[in-house]
C-alpha cells in the first residue's frame, strides 16, 4: 500500500530548453541520427542520416581580415559574417601561390582559409593570402547571395540544377582534397557564407552546407568540382 502511494506521488518533469538564434544561421533539419563521416581517402560505407551536424566538420570561408592576435585573427565576409581564425602549428600559409608564413595575415587582407569548421570559428589547415577571385561584398550580392539577418526568413530560391533524386541529409561527409575542392568552388561562385561540411551525394556530386546567410544554403557541385546549382 505504502509502495503505490510513493509511487503515485512521483511526477516526472520535462524541462525544455530553447536555443535562441545566434549571430549566424545554421539551416538544418531536426533527426534522431547524423551523417556518417567519410576517412580523407573517401567516403565510408553505409546509409546516409539526418541534415543535422555531426560535430566539426571541413570546410572554410574567406573575406577581410579585421583583426590579428597570438594564434588567430577574425574576418568579415563579403555577405558580413564575421568569423573567428584559430591558427595551429600545423596551419599552412600561401601568399598567392607561394609559401608564406603567418606574419604575412594583417588587417585589411584578403584571405580563404581552409579547415575544420564549428559553426563561426573555424581551424585552419590553410590560409591563402590574396587569393585569385572576388570574395567581397560586390561578389556576393552579383551572386545573389542574401545576407543573414536576425529575425528575417530565410530565402526560398533555387538556381541551376540539383542532383537528380536528391534527398537533404542524404550522403556521407566528406574530408581532404575533396573537401577542399568543393569549398574553393563553393566560395568561388557564391562568396559570403562558411561552409561547414562537404557531403558526397549517391550520384558522385558533392552538396556543400552554406551557414551565415540566409540564402544560399546548399550549394551543388560536380565530380570535378564545378558548380552546378543552388538552393
Amino acid at each position: 500500500m505504502l509502495s503505490r502511494k510513493l509511487a503515485s506521488s512521483i511526477a516526472v518533469v520535462v524541462v525544455v530548453v530553447g536555443v535562441g538564434a545566434g549571430a549566424y544561421a545554421i539551416q538544418s533539419t531536426s533527426a534522431s541520427s547524423s551523417l556518417p563521416v567519410a576517412t580523407p581517402g573517401g567516403p565510408v560505407s553505409g546509409s546516409g542520416g539526418s541534415n543535422a551536424r555531426s560535430g566539426p566538420a571541413e570546410g572554410g570561408t574567406a573575406g577581410t581580415v579585421e583583426s590579428v592576435a597570438a594564434g588567430s585573427f577574425t574576418l568579415s565576409t563579403g555577405a558580413g559574417q564575421k568569423v573567428t581564425i584559430n591558427e595551429a602549428p600545423t596551419t599552412t600559409y600561401l601568399t598567392g601561390t607561394s609559401a608564406s608564413a603567418a606574419d604575412s595575415v594583417t588587417t585589411g587582407k584578403t584571405v580563404l582559409v581552409l579547415g575544420t569548421t564549428n559553426a563561426t570559428t573555424i581551424t585552419a589547415s590553410q590560409v591563402i593570402v590574396g587569393p585569385i577571385g572576388d570574395y567581397g561584398s560586390t561578389a556576393a550580392s552579383t551572386a545573389g547571395v542574401v545576407p543573414f539577418q536576425q529575425g528575417v526568413p530565410s530565402t526560398a530560391t533555387q538556381v541551376g540544377q540539383i542532383p537528380a533524386n536528391y534527398v537533404e541529409g542524404s550522403g556521407t561527409i566528406v574530408s581532404g582534397p575533396a573537401a577542399d575542392s568543393a569549398t574553393k568552388a563553393a566560395l568561388a561562385a557564391y562568396p559570403g557564407g562558411v561552409v561547414d561540411r562537404v557531403v558526397l551525394l549517391g550520384g558522385g556530386e558533392y552538396e556543400v552546407h552554406y551557414i551565415g546567410v540566409n540564402w544560399p544554403h546548399h550549394i551543388f557541385v560536380s565530380q570535378d568540382f564545378t558548380v552546378l546549382g543552388a538552393n
